[in-house]
């Protein structure tokens, strides 16, 4: 902790040329391409899920968001066991169809993988989101839809679909957001590695700014991932103007 000493641009362009953000860059889209859309479309399951007119709705609905609330550090700590090639209960379910126990955390291929599959567990937060989008589409549609013949598949695509953009576009912008933050699953689990497979953007931020002391660095990368943000919200929202409808009548 020294007197600060304006140096330009300089850490701007040392995050341009360092071979480890372009990796932690590449690590983190590959998660938000997977993770996002695969999110989304849980979510959306289980708030149809929640929105069934069942007497036990309300336990299901509370089932369905209960792993959502379990803090993100908690389910590294439960996923390290899930997945432990010895006694994990993920290697013995793949166990029965012969597949030898593997190191899945310890492979560059499957890590980000665990990593993806675990972030669905927190689907019920964006579920809930989608069930309040549900519940605001009038039956009366339904009903329409039914007298003229329409299937189940027809409803959904002609008619809940398209009045859930408005919802879909907000789940996809906070998706974003979290997918572009993500850090406690591989600081906790793996460390960014095997072979940096998992060092994501924030990982690498925080390792400049308190493992390495490069506090000017770090701040570079926070105002490349703040400006990178501020574009892909600006893309979402411009191409937001093709798919998203908030008139119910033109559903």
């Amino acid at each position: 902790m020294q007197t600060p000493t304006f140096i330009g641009f300089q850490n701007y362009i040392a995050a341009f040329v360092d071979p480890l953000v372009h990796k932690a860059v590449g690590n983190t889209v590959y998660y938000m391409l997977l993770a996002v859309p695969i999110g989304l479309i849980v979510a959306l399951l289980l708030a149809m899920a929640m929105n069934r007119n069942v007497r036990e709705v309300a336990i299901y609905r509370t089932l369905l968001y209960m792993p959502s609330l379990i803090p993100m550090f908690a389910m590294s700590f439960i996923f390290i066991v899930f997945v432990n090639p010895q006694f994990g209960i993920v290697n013995q379910f793949l166990g029965l169809f012969g597949m030898p126990d593997t190191n899945l955390l310890g492979e560059p291929r499957y890590a980000k993988i665990v990593m993806i599959v675990m972030a669905q567990l927190g689907a019920g937060n964006a579920a809930l989101i989608y069930l309040a989008g549900l519940r605001n589409i009038p039956e009366t549609l339904y009903e329409a839809a039914r007298i003229d013949g329409a299937g189940r598949m027809r409803q959904f695509f002609s008619i809940t679909v398209p009045l859930l953009t408005p919802t879909i576009l907000f789940n996809l912008i906070t998706g974003v957001s979290g997918a572009m933050m993500v850090f406690t699953e591989a600081f906790i689990m793996t460390e960014g590695g095997p072979d940096n497979s998992t060092l994501f953007y924030m990982l690498y931020l925080y390792r400049n700014a308190f493992s390495y002391g490069q506090l000017g660095f770090a701040s570079a990368l926070a105002v490349l991932l703040f400006l990178f943000g501020m574009f892909l919200a600006g893309l979402i929202y411009w191409l937001s103007r093709r798919f998203v409808n908030y008139d119910v009548s033109a559903g």
